[in-house]
Order: structure tokens, then C-alpha cells, then sequence
């Protein structure tokens, strides 16, 4: 919007009407007041909660991101109406307003934390922790931006949530599981079943005649939206990371070699040894010891008969650096493979040490990490460009240039996709190969607009900037040329109708009285499996049949579809297992620890909706809609 405004005003006439505009949004302050404008439950407000507000755009940016996530976790983009299908817009809103409620309570309630605290738990977040178990602050910045914070926004975000932590905390202290609860959950998961059982699959079909003409029609009018060519927009973009301008190949081995003397020693594997090692109370005794070792007594036997225990005895394969003791480290590191020591006085007594194994240490030569190193080197020196980049880059849309003209004046090329779907593939159902693995494009293209200025997207320590160039709307495809998948999909059709009929005679003739074995079909045979779980995770069958064995009663039997369309199981329960509840067994603790999560969680729930309706609240459904993409259906 502003590099809109930039672009508008750049002439005679844009400053003109630009002069108008801000000429009434002046006298629009003077007659109603700045607090009215920016405060007024408007357009702009997606809900308000006592006195905090949710903006729309606020929300859209957590909707995206949380969109985002769980594309992450599927491996594949979500699209706006899967994610409303699955009722993730309702989740994200209630989430936010439920933040917003306990912010507006601290507030209420006068609660605080301070800014040593709140640094004291960052500095503590295993997830900033370098490889020596300390804060690493370049980890920090790295992560934080990754998902779009600044560092003054992620202090004063952990702060809110320390201090909701301060709420739900004081709520739910003190909150126990009901053993009688406990007893009926771990009945519940225990349960086991066993069941004998058929598979049928299309051999059990019979032979299916080919479609005619008018079979195939009647399929394809039946499910044109299966056959739907999906909406296709076309994109440029433009990937500025370290990795991405890198020139590796630009740096100098002089460089390079520099580099390889500074990390020689993390690159080299040290030498190992395995020691055993026999601590005495004095210098006396272990002089004793040793004289005992010259006369022909072995290092073991030695330690047998002080009463040296085996875990005392052994130190394990170690590295000189890896021993507290460094005195007693340089000792056994000079001694040959196994001889035995002299007495050594370390800082926890006297001890002999014995050498049973050693392992050589290597230290590569620099050819063989040369070109890992030049492509760090070149990496460290690309991340101080893409900041650069970012600058000039932003200057050039501002100016009006779209991505591919930005990036040719940088002197970088723009990709263009010609066409992509809501799920990131190309007309060919592929991946589009061109956009980098990770690059959430597909859901930010689909959230957007031609002719919309696009914020950049941090990725990989870095920038993408993106335009739309056109769109090419979800369209029905005519028979012919989904013709294939028509008459596939009608064959399965096929297959599935008669394993169900065959099935539902099974399971007739089972509940009459017959054997699974009298009633499998020729080339079918009776499987037994035991030890059935709710979960379903040992069992080696489709959670559909899991599902529908724990409907059945014992000794029943039932039917049901399995992991595709043409696989159907006919079985019969003949074994029913509840074990009685130990609640003091191991395992245990975990069902209570997450009983009492889920009871903590209602817990805070309800005092979230009384909280809610307590200070007022307020939702404008139009926003929730515009955010969401739903206000364009």
C-alpha cells in the first residue's frame, strides 16, 4: 500500500489527489477524533475483547502462519477451503481471542513481569542453545526471524505468555486425577481383542465388464468435481539467500586454508583410549600396588582384591579432553598399550592406570574439506549481502518495478512458474521442481492477488518476493480428456459394490452359525490376529478395522471397509481381554500425566468462556470471513 502511495504521488497529478485524500482524512480527525478512527469497531477490527482489539490483519498473519505449520507437519500446503473444512479458522480464532481474554485479565488483575525474567527464561529456552549447551545469540536472532519476529516483539510477546502461564497456573495447582477416572482410562487403552478374519481384495470380485459409453457418462456426470482442473495462477519469484548467492567457487584457497587452520581441531577426531584405572588413599599404597603388578600380578586381579567395583574400575573409550582430571589424562596418554602405570597423584587420590585399547586419531588434510569449507566461507559472506539485497530490492518495488524488473536491476533472475495449484504442483501433478523444498509459495500465491504489492517471505535466512501474474479458474474438464480417470474410478466403484455384497453375505452366514472357514472364498484364507489395541499400532490392520472390531461384542461378527476401496475384511471376535488396572505400574504415569493435562486444559477453558463473556466480546464475522478467504465464496 505504501509503495503504492509512493508510486501515486511520484506526479503532478498523483500529488494532487493525494493532497485531496489526506486533506479529508485530516478533517475527518477533527471531527471525529483520532481515538475514534483507529479505536471504532470497523472494518479494519476483526474482534475486541474488553478493551483489546484483534485487527484483521493481525489475524490473517496468525492464520497464515498456523496454516503454514501444519503444511510443515503434512508435507504438503493446505489450502484455504481444506483448512475451513477442518474448522482450523474456528481453532485460530478462538486461540487468539482466548489470548487476548487472558491478557486483558492480567491487565485486570495488575500482573507483571519483569524484564530480567522474562530474558532469564530466553536465555534458558533449550531451543536458542548452541552446540556447548549455552545461549547462542546469532541462534536467536536466526530463529526469531525465521517466524517474523522482531526482538523487541518476541520479549514482548513471551512476556504475555509468561504471564497467561501466571493465570492458568494458579487455576489448576493442586489438580489430581481421579483414580476412579485413571482405572477406567487404562481399562479403556488396555483392552486387547482378538479376532479371526478374511481379506478380500478385486480377486474376489470377479471379472468386471468394460464400461459402456453410457456407464461412463453417467459416472463422470456423477462426479465432475472429481475430475475438476484445479485453479492455476502464474507466479514470478525471486530467492535471495545466503545459499542462493553464494559464490563458493569465488573464494580463494588462501582463504579457505586460513579457515581450515582455525577449525582444524574440530575437524580432526581425537585419539581414544580405553583405561581402566584403580584409585588408592595414598602414594604408599599405590607404590604397594604397583610393585605388586611388576611381581606378575594382573591390573584385574589387583583390582579384585582391593574390592574395586567393574563401573569404578573402567573409564571407557575416552578422549585426553574428555577426563576431569588432566594430570591423570597426560599420564595415560603417554603410556603404551597395555602397560600399567605409575603412580599418579591426581586431585581425587592416587591412581595406576592401564591401557587395554587405543583408537588413532585423524586429522584430515585440507583437500579433502576444501570445498566444504569454501562453501561456508562463501555462505558467511552472502549473509552479510542478502540484508543488502533486501534494501535495494524493496527500493526497486517501491519504485513500481515488479519482481522480475527488480531483479534484473540487481543483476539476479526471477523464476517464473507458469502454473501452480492450491497444493504447490503443476498441470502434470508434480511438485513445481523450480521452488525450493520448505518455500511455502503455493499458500502465499493463493492468498493474494494480481497487481498486489506482497510483503517478502523470510525463508532460510533470507527473502522471496513473489507477484501474481494471472489466473486461470478451476474449470470442468470434458469427458474425453479425463477419460481414463473416468473409467478407473468407475472400476473401483465396481470392485467396492461387490465386496460389500459379498461381505455382508459372509457376515449373514457367520451370524447363522458357519466357520470362516466353511464361508472364505476360493483363494482366500482364514488370518488370525491377537493382541488388538485400540490404537491399532501393533495389530498390522487398517484403523478401520480396528475401529469396527471394538464395535463388535465377542464372539460377533461384523465387516468393514479396509485401507482402500478395493479391500474389504469379513472377521469374527473371538477373544476379549480387560486386565485389571495397576496404578502403580510405570507405564501409569503418563496416562495420569495426561489426564491431568486435559483437566487442566478444561479447567482453563471454562474460566476462558466465563472470562470472555465476563469482560465482553466482540467478533465481526465480515473480517473473520475476509482473513480467511471465505468471503470470496
Amino acid at each position: 500500500m505504501l509503495r503504492g502511495m509512493r508510486k501515486a504521488s511520484s506526479n503532478w497529478i498523483g500529488k494532487t489527489i493525494m493532497t485531496i485524500v489526506m486533506g479529508v482524512l485530516i478533517v475527518s480527525f477533527g471531527v471525529w477524533g483520532i481515538a475514534d478512527v483507529f479505536r471504532g469497531f470497523g472494518r479494519s477490527t476483526l474482534a475486541k475483547i474488553g478493551s483489546t482489539e484483534i485487527s484483521t490483519e493481525q489475524f490473517r498473519q496468525t492464520y497464515n502462519d498456523r496454516l503454514q505449520q501444519i503444511g510443515r507437519q503434512f508435507g504438503r500446503p493446505l489450502t484455504p477451503d481444506q483448512a475451513r473444512a477442518i474448522g482450523i479458522d474456528r481453532q485460530v480464532l478462538q486461540q487468539t481471542i482466548a489470548e487476548a481474554a487472558l491478557d486483558e485479565d492480567a491487565r485486570r488483575l495488575g500482573l507483571g513481569q519483569s524484564d530480567a525474567d522474562t530474558m532469564k527464561s530466553i536465555l534458558e529456552d533449550p531451543n536458542f542453545k548452541g552446540a556447548n549447551g549455552q545461549f547462542d545469540a546469532n541462534r536467536f536472532q536466526q530463529l526469531i526471524r525465521q517466524f517474523g519476529f522482531t526482538e523487541q516483539r518476541y520479549l514482548a510477546e513471551q512476556r504475555r505468555v509468561a504471564l497467561r502461564r501466571q493465570i492458568a497456573g494458579s487455576l489448576t495447582a493442586g489438580l489430581e486425577a481421579p483414580k476412579t477416572l485413571m482405572q477406567a482410562l487404562s481399562q479403556f487403552q488396555s483392552e486387547e481383542r482378538a479376532i479371526d478374519y478374511l481379506k478380500l481384495t478385486d480377486a474376489q470380485a470377479g471379472t468386471i465388464a468394460a464400461p459402456s459409453p453410457a456407464d461412463l457418462t453417467a459416472f463422470y456426470d456423477s462426479h465432475k468435481a472429481q475430475f475438476r482442473a484445479p485453479e492455476y495462477r502464474k507466479i514470478s519469484f525471486l530467492v535471495v539467500t545466503p545459499e542462493s548467492i553464494a559464490k563458493w567457487a569465488e573464494v580463494s584457497d588462501a582463504d579457505a586454508q586460513k579457515l581450515f587452520e582455525q577449525r582444524k581441531d574440530k575437524l580432526s577426531t581425537p585419539e581414544k583410549r580405553q583405561l581402566l584405572q584403580i584409585v588408592f588413599p595414598s602414594v604408599e599404597e599405590a607404590q604397594a600396588g604397583r610393585a605388586k603388578i611388576a611381581s606378575g600380578t594382573s591390573f584385574a586381579d589387583l583390582a579384585k582384591e582391593r574390592g574395586v567395583k567393574p563401573a569404578d574400575l573402567d573409564l571407557g573409550l575416552v578422549s585426553q579432553s574428555e577426563m576431569l582430571d588432566q594430570k591423570v589424562a597426560a599420564a595415560a596418554f603417554a603410556l603404551p598399550l597395555n602397560e600399567v602405570s605409575q603412580p599418579v597423584q591426581g586431585q581425587f587420590g592416587t591412581v595406576l592406570l592401564e591401557v587395554t585399547k587405543i583408537e588413532t586419531g585423524k586429522q584430515p588434510d585440507y583437500a579433502s574439506v576444501a570445498a566444504s569449507l569454501k562453501r561456508d566461507l562463501a555462505q558467511e559472506r552472502a549473509r552479510k549481502q542478502v540484508q543488502e539485497l533486501h534494501d535495494k530490492m524493496e527500493d526497486a518495488r517501491g519504485g513500481g518495478a515488479s519482481v522480475v524488473d527488480a531483479a534484473k536491476q540487481l543483476g539476479l533472475t526471477a523464476v517464473t512458474v507458469d502454473a501452480i495449484d492450491r497444493a504447490g504442483r503443476g498441470p502434470d501433478g508434480a511438485p513445481v521442481a523450480s521452488i525450493p523444498q520448505g518455500l511455502e509459495l503455493a499458500n502465499a500465491a493463493f492468498n493474494s492477488e494480481p497487481g498486489v504489492d506482497n510483503d517478502a517471505i523470510s525463508f532460510q535466512n533470507g527473502y522471496v518476493w513473489y507477484d501474481i501474474l494471472g489466473i486461470t479458474p478451476s474449470h470442468e474438464r470434458p469427458l474425453d480428456e479425463v477419460k481414463d480417470k473416468v473409467e478407473a474410478g468407475w472400476r473401483a466403484e465396481q470392485v467396492t459394490e461387490k465386496l460389500r455384497k459379498l461381505a455382508a453375505e459372509l457376515v449373514q452366514k457367520l451370524q447363522g452359525g458357519a466357520k470362516l472357514s466353511d464361508v472364505a472364498p476360493a483363494g482366500v484364507t482364514v488370518q488370525t490376529a491377537s493382541g488388538i489395541k485400540r490404537e491399532g499400532a501393533d495389530a498390522g490392520l487398517p484403523n478401520t478395522v480396528v475401529d469396527a472390531v471394538f464395535r463388535t461384542a465377542k464372539d460377533g461378527a461384523g465387516q468393514v471397509q479396509g485401507g482402500s476401496a478395493t479391500e474389504w475384511y469379513v472377521f469374527r471376535v473371538t477373544g476379549d481381554t480387560v486386565p485389571t488396572a495397576d496404578l502403580n505400574a510405570p507405564q501409569m504415569q503418563q496416562l495420569k500425566d495426561n489426564l491431568v493435562q486435559r483437566l487442566r486444559d478444561e479447567q482453563v477453558g471454562e474460566y476462558i468462556a466465563w472470562l470472555e463473556k465476563d469482560i465482553g466480546t466482540k467478533v465481526n464475522q465480515e473480517a473473520v470471513a475476509q482473513a480467511t478467504g471465505a468471503a470470496a465464496n
